[in-house]
């Protein structure tokens, strides 16, 4: 009796044991064994930490992982121009520095891991170390950074901890030569840091990973839901403890898992297998699980198409998805991020920005903006080359 009744108690949190015991002689009461119902309880949702939305988002869910990916891969692979005034600066000392920001790190890794800071936190951290030729960029991680104000609530430096050490970096150093920059996305709701695209979609997110653990679970019960044994005693018997016990660990050792798919059940006198069907409401997890999958996309700006998943056709062919990508995500945080570092690293009127006409899914855009000025015959050569972002001839 205690080892059934303790049994009880773990599963169906019946608290203390005496409990348990009155809960198992009103089962014995019954025509039948024993009867569960498992109803709804209170969704539990991953938290908006960086951490949690890292592991969660990107290290476990391929939507988001895929986006992140495509995200910073292409924008860190689109070429910065320096100009001063409206002259073009190819040489320019801060281009050199964003080329090889330290002795670890390429342009395309550094920019990548920057973007991908943004993407899963909406913040972002560069330090400047050195002067001169040993000058280097270094990214720190978000969440061991915290942002130290003044006393008008605006900051004045931040607090980086690696492992038990921590140690404070003003903003601008005793010179006056800026030394970190933070970059944010929008956050409605706080000054200070910003907020994660990923956070907008984190009921999508939980969501996908949900149905991921419930196609896995079907998968290890030969996928399908399992049944319930049902006890009906011709002589208002039941089944002892220690047959209950011998009964339960057989099912686990003999009938559960994928290798034991569609085993045959050997039952015995006065059990009754009554299997449980999933109703076509309850297999909806599957277009949930797309429903998902496109909100974490429209949360970061990346097309359905672009990602294989089905039922959206906003595009007519995957290179209008392609081009609107670039133009509606990856090229206004590409020009966000060098007009940053513009203003933190260079002098006077220094611009950086993306050069769109290197990128090739914009071709299209470029060869008919050629052809109308071709036709436009009341430019001049020199205006026309001004139009497409060239100087005059010398």
């Amino acid at each position: 009796m205690n080892q059934t009744a303790n049994w009880l108690a773990r599963t169906f949190g019946l608290g203390r044991q005496k409990n348990a015991a009155r809960h198992l002689a009103e089962a014995k009461a019954m025509p039948y064994g024993f009867l569960v119902m498992h109803g709804a309880g209170a969704a539990a949702w991953t938290s908006a930490s960086y951490g949690a939305l890292s592991r969660e988002g990107f290290m476990r869910n391929p939507v988001v992982h895929r986006c992140v990916r495509m995200i910073a891969e292409a924008g860190a692979a689109v070429p910065w121009l320096a100009h001063k005034g409206e002259e073009e600066t190819p040489d320019d000392p801060v281009l050199r520095l964003i080329g090889r920001p330290n002795m670890r790190d390429s342009r395309a890794t550094f920019l990548e891991t920057l973007y991908g800071h943004m993407l899963l936190s909406g913040d972002a951290f560069v330090e400047r170390t050195g002067e001169g030729d040993s000058e280097a960029l270094y990214l720190l991680r978000p969440d061991r950074v915290s942002i130290v104000t003044g006393p008008d609530g605006w900051p004045v430096a931040i607090d980086h901890r690696s492992g038990a050490e921590k140690r404070r970096i003003p903003l601008d150093a005793e010179d006056g030569t800026p030394r970190v920059l933070h970059l944010t996305l929008f956050h409605p709701l706080d000054d200070l840091r910003g907020f994660a695209p990923l956070e907008a979609a984190l009921m999508a997110l939980d969501i996908h990973n949900a149905a991921g653990a419930w196609n896995k679970a079907l998968l290890d019960n030969a996928a399908r839901p399992s049944g319930a044994l049902v006890y009906a005693p011709s002589e208002g018997g039941n089944l002892a403890p220690e047959q209950f016990e011998r009964l339960k660990r057989d099912l686990e050792a003999e009938y559960s898992g994928a290798s034991n798919a569609g085993r045959p059940l050997l039952l015995e006198g006065g059990l009754d297998w009554k299997a449980m069907g999933l109703t076509p409401k309850d297999m909806d997890f599957i277009e949930a699980k797309r429903a998902a999958s496109r909100d974490i996309a429209l949360a970061f700006g990346v097309p359905p198409m672009l990602l294989g998943i089905p039922g959206d056709n906003t595009y007519a062919n995957y290179r209008e998805a392609n081009r609107a990508f670039y133009r509606l995500t990856v090229l206004p945080m590409v020009a966000r991020t060098a007009d940053a570092f513009a203003r933190w690293l260079g002098e006077g009127s220094l611009r950086l920005t993306p050069d769109a006409d290197a990128i090739e899914a914009l071709s299209t855009e470029r060869d008919a903006l050629w052809a109308r000025l071709e036709r436009a015959s009341f430019l001049t050569e020199d205006e026309k080359r001004e139009a497409v972002g060239y100087g005059a001839r010398a």
